[in-house]
């Protein structure tokens, strides 16, 4: 069984506008839509797009957190999400008008209690079970929570994927993480340099493959992606035609195609070429990416 873990949920208000936003006076949308995110969610969305099932697992609150759990569930992914005691999930406003504008929530406190629920839960996976870490973390928790969780399960036959900058991923790589998906910038971030070319990025994936990753997935936008496979093999590949429409969530789009990609081939370059077309489909659409649109997508690369 895959596991996600999306620690600060979220319900995403999408406020499309025609022209340009006025500050200071009222406004009138054309649309509205809303969506229940965060990384972790947004991958086990894609997953279930692409016929795998995964468990939804983190911390909701209040009304909006009951949404967000139906919602989840209504999408076909088990959840088995912590209520919170006090306060309520966030709800995160994007201005979509002639410049995009978003205004991020901060999320409910996530008390200690709460905090070991979620590692009681963690601590019954079992050999052969995947488990996402995705994105940044509220400030309630330590920021040590992934080598934590990380720690816990070392050892146990369970294949760990993270999408994480800076610290939070660098300190877990002494684990041996199946995944790792920075992007070249945050990869340069990591190994200390401007990455100017291919061969650059290359070198600084082998970087942290020297510090325990196994595969390294680097996305570079409209430029394509990399992948360094755990025997230092390098693929390479482009984006396909298309106009971009939305910039959520299509990194965690491409980690679920990959991890799609790889359970159905147990081969890498099939894996890159999903990852790459489900990142591709998230950012032509006005939503998440849906398993025909990725589909259509991954038939026209190379």
């Amino acid at each position: 069984m895959i596991y996600t873990v999306t620690f600060n949920p979220a319900l995403d208000y999408v406020v499309r506008m025609d022209g340009e936003l006025l500050p200071g006076m009222t406004n009138r949308s054309s649309s509205e839509e809303y969506y229940f995110g965060g990384k972790g969610i947004n991958v086990s969305m894609v997953l279930a797009e692409l016929g795998i099932k995964s468990t939804a697992l983190g911390f909701v609150a209040g009304f909006t957190g009951r949404a967000i759990d139906e919602g989840v569930q209504a999408a076909g992914i088990d959840t088995d999400f912590i209520m919170l005691k006090e306060g309520i999930s966030r709800i995160n406003v994007k201005l979509k008008a002639a410049e995009e504008t978003e205004i991020n929530a901060q999320g409910p406190k996530i008390d200690e209690e709460s905090q070991m629920q979620l590692f009681n839960k963690l601590s019954r996976l079992v050999p052969g079970d995947m488990l996402i870490l995705a994105g940044s973390i509220p400030n309630s928790l330590p920021d040590d929570v992934y080598e934590r969780i990380l720690s816990m399960l070392d050892g146990k036959g369970i294949e760990f994927v993270v999408d994480a900058t800076k610290d939070l991923l660098t300190n877990v790589l002494k684990y041996h993480p199946f995944l790792i998906k920075p992007n070249n910038f945050e990869l340069g971030e990591i190994v200390g340099k401007t990455l100017e070319n291919d061969d650059e990025i290359y070198e600084g994936a082998l970087k942290l493959q020297e510090m325990g990753a196994r595969n390294v997935l680097i996305s570079m936008a409209g430029d394509g992606a990399m992948l360094v496979d755990e025997n230092k093999k390098r693929y390479r590949i482009g984006v396909p035609k298309g106009k971009v429409r939305n910039s959520v969530g299509a990194g965690d789009s491409m980690v679920a195609g990959f991890v799609a990609g790889y359970m159905k081939s147990k081969d890498y370059e099939t894996a890159l070429k999903m990852g790459t077309a489900a990142g591709s489909a998230t950012a032509f659409s006005d939503g998440l990416a849906k398993a025909v649109d990725i589909n259509n997508l991954y038939k026209g690369l190379n």
